[in-house]
């Protein structure tokens, strides 16, 4: 059986798909060394993960630790406050991953609970950063009014982007992983000269794709004739504005060096993931340059996809 916190984080993955625009959240009561209630957020306008343990828990949930995901809510919204929830049932102690990130609620939840004498534990660390790294498009959608903005880019050790010869830089494992981000992204981009290049079709492709994402073009048109994308042509801040006003919380951005270069100096690229090759081209362009400073990542990792790595950094950490 996982640790307490764990489990809940696990919970919380079971809403993922039906929350919208809700983030998905877990949580898990202890009664002892009992777990004595679970639950999670299971759809937009039901009950929140807190209230469902609550509601498996009972009578036992009195004197008992809740466990979970993101700090209760303390306002009233689709369904009423958790907090109420919690002090209604005696719960002693809350531990959270997550503290809310909206700037009109957040921190609410847990001045309640410590007006009330609950004992609440924020936790660090590891912990902490799967817990926000879990909603990391919601965090940044509601804490700064854009989407999460991820720039993926396929190339070489050398870092090229294009192969002599080759119409592929990366194997078909890393092909087929990136239609699966698309399945998960609300839109995917491209910069104009991808468009005029290459003509893409942007789609989620031979992978389940419960929906399609918006599929944008950044730049001066026209679009070419019988193109499906969607021009944006306005300043890059202004147009993620727009995009997530109209519910656009995450976006793939897979354009070429000219466009990664400009989110990154603009500091709109929240997440890199590089599809690395086991190649040298050689000669090419490279997949950025002209960001004029260095850039630092936190939360590298790296992941086996077929022949490739998979190198994977934030900038803005959710």
């Amino acid at each position: 059986m996982p640790k307490p916190f764990e489990r809940a984080l696990e919970l919380a993955e079971r809403g993922r798909g039906t929350t919208r625009p809700n983030p998905v959240v877990g949580a898990v009561i202890v009664a002892g060394d009992e777990v004595v209630g679970e639950g999670w957020h299971e759809r937009a306008g039901g009950s929140h993960a807190e209230v469902a343990a609550l509601e498996a828990a009972g009578e036992r949930a009195r004197g008992a630790t809740l466990y979970a995901t993101l700090e209760p809510c303390a306002h009233h919204g689709r369904t009423p406050p958790c907090v109420d929830a919690i002090l209604a049932a005696g719960i002693a102690k809350v531990v959270v991953g997550a503290p809310d990130p909206n700037p009109k609620t957040g921190g609410q939840g847990f001045a309640r609970l410590r007006e009330a004498a609950v004992d609440v534990n924020l936790l660090d660390g590891e912990e902490a950063s799967r817990a926000r790294r879990q909603n990391e498009t919601w965090r940044t959608w509601i804490a700064t009014g854009r989407p999460f903005v991820t720039y993926k880019a396929a190339v070489t050790l050398d870092g090229r982007v294009v192969v002599p010869g080759s119409h592929w830089v990366t194997g078909e494992e890393s092909r087929r992983r990136v239609h699966e981000l698309r399945a998960a992204s609300d839109a995917v981009a491209v910069g104009m000269g991808t468009v005029r290049a290459d003509s893409p079709r942007l789609d989620a492709r031979d992978v389940e794709a419960p929906s399609q994402p918006r599929r944008v073009a950044f730049g001066r048109g026209p679009l070419p004739e019988g193109s499906e994308l969607e021009l944006l042509s306005g300043p890059l801040e202004d147009e993620l504005r727009r995009l997530a006003g109209e519910g656009v919380q995450s976006l793939l951005l897979e354009g070429g060096p000219t466009l990664a270069a400009s989110f990154l100096r603009e500091g709109l690229v929240d997440k890199l993931l590089l599809f690395v090759a086991p190649t040298l081209a050689g000669s090419g362009p490279r997949w950025v340059g002209g960001t004029e400073a260095a850039i630092p990542l936190s939360g590298v990792e790296a992941e086996e996809v077929g022949g490739d790595v998979l190198l994977t950094g934030y900038i803005h950490e959710p």
